[in-house]
């Protein structure tokens, strides 16, 4: 298993340096989870939260969060730069009725040393952020209200988030990052301030605003992807 974990790391680190990292470049699959067994859902390790309690159940990661804790996150065994994850999560019902408007469910990338780029969709605002996390704060670089694709408690939300380095031209360096909902791209940014941005790790995440204290979610089916080399 170990073996298999260091040449996706490998692999990922490899396609990234490699590819012609334009916006509009193919994906290409490298991380596949499907959540069915305790094998699978234990390759998903936590990154960031102080109570994250972690189940499964009907084929999927179930996370529920305590006290003094407002996200659980978990990182694949992918690392990169320019990566685009995707994944299935939910609200569940077991989420107390006053907490549940304040809930998101949330995608992360490029996540190490208190900074990332983050995909935030709060299923009963029927809203999305894009959030960049760095040392000097929160950024939001979009948002999108009424999204009609976001779906409420116990239903399956997809969500996608990718960052892409542009490698030529006048804007080269800079991060162009996408975000969807349901097979619906709903908010969109380019950072120049990129370069803030120096973790690697590609994760997951349920949270709240401010305290998450019993907070329910489940996450499935996630895919990592890579910019097409060819």
């Amino acid at each position: 298993m170990r073996t298999r974990f260091a040449a996706i790391f490998l692999a990922s680190m490899v396609v990234s340096m490699l590819a012609a990292a334009a916006v509009g470049a193919a994906m290409i699959g490298i991380y596949r989870n499907g959540m069915e067994t305790t094998a699978q859902r234990a390759q998903l390790v936590k990154l960031a939260g102080a109570s994250c309690a972690r189940g499964g159940s009907d084929g999927a990661l179930r996370v529920t969060l305590g006290k003094r804790t407002a996200a659980c996150s978990y990182r694949t065994p992918v690392l990169g730069r320019d990566l685009e994850i995707s994944a299935t999560e939910r609200l569940l019902s077991g989420t107390p009725t006053a907490l549940q408007k304040k809930a998101f469910l949330a995608l992360e990338l490029r996540a190490g040393g208190g900074a990332k780029y983050q995909l935030l969709a709060f299923p009963l605002q029927r809203k999305v952020q894009l959030v960049k996390v760095s040392p000097e704060g929160t950024e939001y670089l979009a948002i999108a209200k009424n999204v009609k694709t976001l779906m409420g408690v116990n239903k399956a939300n997809s969500l996608r988030l990718r960052a892409v380095n542009v490698t030529s031209g006048p804007e080269r360096g800079n991060a162009q990052i996408v975000g969807s909902v349901g097979g619906t791209q709903v908010v969109e940014a380019a950072d120049e301030g990129a370069g803030a941005l120096s973790g690697r790790a590609s994760a997951v995440a349920i949270g709240a605003t401010k305290n998450a204290n019993g907070l329910v979610g489940s996450i499935d089916d996630v895919v990592v992807r890579v910019p097409s080399p060819f």
